[in-house]
């Protein structure tokens, strides 16, 4: 189970979970994504700064999203894949940020492997973004709360609906319940339930959260409505596809389960999606959608970690 991060007031600004914030930290982290997403951010706040940009797991969204969001903000980047780096080659994480904190001024990491970045933010005297783990994906979280609340208002007592695998973006999803305020309902098979200790933290901070393997159920009277691919790589890798694909099949994303939502809900997949597995056609592109508003938030959302993690806030 994951604890919450209690960095030292000298300690570098890390985004590591949602949980490590209080609401007030992730208001101020979103008000500064919207900021610069009205064009409301003046000058290059981060001239003269470098981002490494480490990604051990490939992905279009966050490296496309965050090397753009950098440079507009007037700073520069340097992409390392798996290849480019020896931390896939027997250097552990802490020699890593020992060094890379004497390159750059931030440091973001894309891995399977949470205990990789937790290394990394010990050792790192620079500010270190996760940009997704095996067990969380909080700048996704940043943007889906942005989103909703562009198109809906306040997220705060509002239902928000998960249909599918007890992924890592839902663990986000659970943190960000206790501290945005909203009601979230998780619908899906037993055997691919979110953890219990991530469940407990949560309701021990207040959140409201409904555990069920009934979609129609989780779904009923949701303003917003959020699923996420069935199969991961390393699930691809390891065979277990066929498996999961017969489990979740009755959670499907569809026009018939999303009768049961509010009249006016919104619909959510961070992307990539399976077309026909997780999510219908119909569905994606229907007028209910707003996966690709979402998509678009990772940039503004991620600026507002930015600002927030380098002071230019």
């Amino acid at each position: 189970m994951l604890k919450p991060i209690d960095g030292g007031p000298q300690a570098p600004r890390h985004f590591l979970e949602i949980m490590d914030f209080d609401a007030a930290s992730l208001r101020r982290m979103l008000d500064l994504g919207e900021k610069a997403k009205r064009g409301e951010v003046t000058g290059k706040p981060l001239a003269g700064k470098t981002v490494a940009l480490l990604f051990e797991k490939p992905s279009t969204r966050t490296r496309v999203s965050f090397e753009v969001g950098v440079r507009q903000l007037g700073g520069e980047v340097v992409v390392l894949s798996s290849r480019d780096m020896q931390m896939g080659r027997g250097e552990t994480p802490k020699d890593t940020a020992r060094v890379l904190s004497r390159y750059v001024d931030a440091i973001m990491l894309r891995t399977d492997d949470v205990r990789k970045i937790r290394e990394l933010a010990e050792y790192a005297t620079v500010p270190v973004i996760n940009g997704l783990t095996d067990v969380s994906h909080p700048c996704q979280i940043m943007a889906d709360v942005m989103t909703f609340e562009e198109h809906r208002g306040s997220i705060a007592g509002q239902v928000v609906a998960w249909t599918g695998d007890g992924n890592n973006v839902a663990q986000s999803f659970i943190q960000a319940a206790a501290r945005f305020g909203f009601v979230l309902r998780i619908a899906t098979p037993p055997e691919l339930a979110p953890p219990r200790a991530l469940l407990d933290w949560a309701r021990k901070e207040g959140a409201r959260i409904e555990l069920t393997n009934d979609p129609v159920e989780a779904v009923k009277g949701a303003r917003c409505v959020v699923t996420d691919a069935w199969v991961s790589m390393s699930d691809e890798k390891e065979g277990r596809a066929p498996a999961r694909h017969n489990l979740l099949a009755p959670y499907q994303l569809n026009a018939e389960l999303l009768k049961h939502a509010a009249t006016d809900a919104i619909v959510m997949h961070c992307l990539p999606a399976h077309r026909g597995e997780e999510i219908t056609d119909e569905v994606m592109d229907g007028p209910q959608s707003v996966v690709f508003d979402e998509a678009e938030n990772r940039l503004h959302a991620q600026k507002g970690v930015l600002l927030w993690a380098l002071g230019g806030g």
